[in-house]
């Protein structure tokens, strides 16, 4: 039996004009040939807090619901497509803020991974951890050239990787290729990044990444897209499936490890690192 969500969601027609807002955090527009693209813009780097994680999903919610042709996303920072989890909000937090910032993770990635229109990324910067996560979660991922990294870096600041995250990397690059990576937690250049498939092709800049992405998206005009959504999701579904059972014991993993006071002091330094530089500038 097909799912019910999908066969809801998946008809595509010209969005209305309500589509395109601009948010507190987030900017969505869309142009004439119904192609929403999703800017994120929480100066500077676009770290992940609780509220700009929930923005996300909402305005993802709204794509869906107003039966967008595809979705680009991409970054209104020069230079970093997003830093991924606000680090301070893992440092002495709150416990129920703590939860909030991984379920809220927790609710983009499913929403992002299971979009049921065509997905691409035009990614105009570094984009580690969280914002390679985005990334993955994307059909086509377009980088700009320059001196910009990309990786699941989690390892370095005292997080496992989840095991959705490790299968959403598996499904874009090889199991050992993967497992080096995140184990050491490096990040590939915009050259090792092509090479390995972490990303499709490199842009000149942002411009150029957001067209390329583009195309991608136009490809489906004349595919249908309950085949494209069902495919799609049937390409998608170990990884998503298991998250659905786990994602609890996953939360409760994730606050464990945060709160070892080993993590806290590695968060606490890099914290102080990150307000050096910003003074020395």
């Amino acid at each position: 039996m097909f799912p019910l969500r999908l066969l809801r969601t998946a008809r595509r027609v010209l969005p209305a004009k309500s589509l395109s807002t601009t948010g507190q955090l987030t900017d969505l527009t869309v142009d004439n040939e119904g192609i929403a693209t999703l800017t994120l813009q929480r100066a500077p780097v676009n770290s992940l807090n609780v509220e700009l994680l929930q923005e996300l999903t909402t305005v993802l919610g709204q794509v869906e619901k107003d039966k967008a042709k595809g979705l680009v996303l991409t970054s209104a920072s020069p230079s970093v497509f997003s830093a991924g989890l606000d680090i301070t909000e893992m440092y002495n937090p709150n416990v129920e803020r703590l939860t909030a910032l991984w379920t809220s993770l927790q609710d983009l990635w499913a929403t992002l991974y299971s979009a049921p229109y065509p997905t691409a990324v035009a990614i105009n910067g570094h984009a580690p951890a969280g914002g390679c996560m985005m990334a993955l979660c994307c059909e086509y991922r377009t980088m700009v050239s320059g001196r910009y990294t990309i990786g699941l870096n989690e390892t370095a600041v005292g997080i496992p990787v989840p095991e959705w995250l490790i299968g959403t990397m598996c499904k874009v690059i090889s199991q050992r290729e993967a497992e080096v990576a995140l184990n050491a937690g490096l990040m590939f250049t915009v050259e090792e990044a092509l090479k390995v498939g972490l990303i499709d092709e490199t842009a000149t800049d942002k411009a150029d990444a957001i067209e390329k992405s583009k195309k991608f998206i136009k490809r489906f005009d004349k595919i249908s897209p309950i085949a494209h959504s069902l495919t799609k999701q049937r390409f998608r579904s170990d990884v998503l499936q298991p998250f659905a059972k786990n994602r609890e014991a996953d939360l409760n993993q994730f606050k464990y490890v945060v709160l070892q006071p080993e993590v806290q002091e590695l968060l606490g330094q890099i914290i102080q690192k990150l307000k050096q530089k910003k003074a020395a500038k």
